[in-house]
């Protein structure tokens, strides 16, 4: 567990829950995606959210979320924490004013069933648009009074300039997350956000860990994917441009990195790939035998200016939970980390921050 500035403490391995926004991930039954979330809740995974959480433009997420909260609320069990977004995608054509984001939290917390925000986090497209400032001090100012109840705010896919200008505004202690892509092959955040994060206390809350699944035991010794034709998830297809270079005609639909952005600056292609994969297995070894995706996740949760990794999970079709309960009992030796610096050693993976851009870029 971690205690996080203000009054949230939560497990180090939180449940991601943005594949419950469609059907690309696989489809289960409500209740059964329910009972799923209850174990996950009864073994220790307290804490809900995402890569690119609970939010409002994840379809159901926030809605099954909040039906299962009221569930354990109506037998006095213990409650999950929830994360959720508010997402701004469009610029306003006037800054938003004081209802208007009441207004938008009041409906996080109707759709959560709740009579409070555990971590409401931020996303701002737009950097042009500096009226995000206005809007985050809004939010400041409804979480000081106190009549609609806040307990953490947070940020999402914020790079770093954004981050420490937010922070300087706003004042030390405000915000107290980042949710940023970090992980063995997208290691952007050791840059500047990582001096950040030590300046002002934020931490970060991590997705793409496992690489969409491509960091398990799974995909050892496999061939390479097409990520046009093969049966991938849209996580997969994504993670998949940045560790290869990988172009096919503009005919084709693109995953959210476009291929122009990210074919000269690829990780390091599918042998390299294959060769981490090796190596993860190696010292999963010299464990006990943990997975793969074990030592990944250990790898990302050593950092310290990292609060937790979501891992996502499509309840009801596929979850780890007692895989990722292992996480917690062992820690990576000094040859275990050259051994894993050695591969990225040989990977483009420091220059993705010139080739994609800081944390987030991908997203706009």
């Amino acid at each position: 567990m971690i205690t996080l500035k203000g009054p949230l403490t939560v497990p180090r391995v939180w449940v991601g829950l943005w594949q419950l926004a469609g059907p690309a991930w696989g489809t289960a039954p409500a209740s059964k995606v329910r009972a799923e979330m209850n174990r996950h809740l009864e073994q220790g995974f307290t804490t809900f959210g995402k890569s690119c959480h609970l939010a409002d433009h994840y379809g159901s997420s926030e809605m099954i979320f909040g039906q299962f909260r009221k569930s354990r609320l109506a037998t006095s069990q213990t409650l999950p924490i929830g994360a959720t977004k508010w997402c701004i995608f469009k610029s306003p054509t006037s800054p938003y004013t004081r209802k208007q984001v009441e207004d938008a939290i009041r409906e996080r917390i109707s759709r959560m069933k709740s009579d409070r925000l555990d971590l409401l986090q931020i996303h701002w497209q737009d950097y042009d648009d500096l009226t995000y400032i206005e809007t985050l001090q809004h939010i400041v100012d409804i979480k000081r009074e106190g009549r609609i109840r806040i307990d953490a705010l947070g940020l999402v896919n914020f790079d770093a300039r954004r981050v420490d200008e937010i922070c300087e505004f706003l004042g030390e202690g405000e915000i107290i997350t980042n949710q940023v892509q970090f992980s063995l092959v997208d290691t952007r955040p050791l840059h500047g956000m990582a001096v950040v994060c030590a300046k002002h206390r934020v931490k970060l809350l991590t997705y793409g860990t496992l690489c969409g699944g491509f960091l398990s035991d799974r995909w050892l010794e496999q061939p390479q994917p097409d990520p046009y034709f093969d049966p991938l998830t849209p996580s997969q297809r994504k993670v998949f441009i940045i560790t290869n270079s990988y172009h096919r005609s503009r005919n084709v639909s693109q995953p959210v990195l476009q291929v122009s952005r990210c074919h000269s600056g690829a990780w390091g292609g599918w042998d390299l790939f294959q060769s981490l994969l090796c190596v993860l297995r190696v010292i999963g070894d010299r464990h006990g035998g943990l997975s793969i995706s074990n030592v990944a996740t250990r790898w990302v949760l050593d950092h310290p200016f990292v609060a937790a990794v979501i891992i996502g999970v499509r309840l009801g079709v596929a979850e780890h939970k007692d895989d990722n309960s292992r996480v917690f009992g062992f820690r990576l030796s000094p040859k275990d980390r050259a051994d894993i610096e050695e591969v990225l050693d040989r990977s483009n993976g420091h220059n993705l921050i010139h080739t994609i851009g800081d944390c987030g870029s991908e997203y706009r």
